[in-house]
């Protein structure tokens, strides 16, 4: 591996780092620069545990390399300016065991700058590839919509099983 000096620009925060241009991003942010919050999932861009934003665009760090985020901005979960966002995801109960809330987040902040009110199927397609283990789907999606004002479109269906959910955790714990 040969290292060379790379400048990043990061959370608004200019960094120069001794590495590798291959090296893929999600290692220079976890373990060069000590930002922990963007997760490792699977290692091949399929899980979305990884998502960070390049020039504002979702992108999977575990497949991006430094040398190509040379001269862009990355934006880290934490980076993320997305208050109200993060107050939706708690309201809706939606973290369960949390390792792929950054992703998910990050996913979601990415949608909502592209689509302030997203439809189900801009929801749906913007966050097809970020997986929870948990399932709380349905709550990440009620989430999104309250964050754009749309909460008063969900269909009573959703927000019924968004509280069966949230009933049967509480029954369960």
């Amino acid at each position: 591996m040969s290292q060379s000096k790379l400048g990043l620009k990061i959370n608004g925060k200019d960094y120069t780092l001794d590495a590798d241009p291959n090296m893929p991003v999600l290692w220079a942010i976890r373990d060069l620069l000590g930002l922990t919050g963007t997760k490792y999932g699977c290692g091949a861009g399929l899980c979305g545990a990884c998502t960070i934003h390049v020039d504002g665009e979702p992108a999977r760090a575990c497949l991006t390399s430094l040398k190509q985020v040379q001269g862009k901005q990355v934006t880290t979960i934490e980076g993320l300016k997305a208050d109200g966002l993060k107050q939706a995801w708690r309201d809706n109960n939606v973290p369960q065991c949390g390792y792929c809330q950054a992703g998910q987040l990050m996913s979601a902040a990415a949608l909502l700058s592209q689509y302030p009110q997203p439809n189900d199927a801009q929801i749906e397609e913007a966050m097809v590839g970020n997986l929870c283990r948990c399932g709380t789907y349905t709550r990440i999606k009620a989430a999104i919509k309250q964050a754009s004002g749309a909460a008063a479109q969900l269909d009573l269906s959703e927000r019924e099983l968004s509280a069966r959910d949230l009933s049967a955790r509480e029954v369960e714990a």
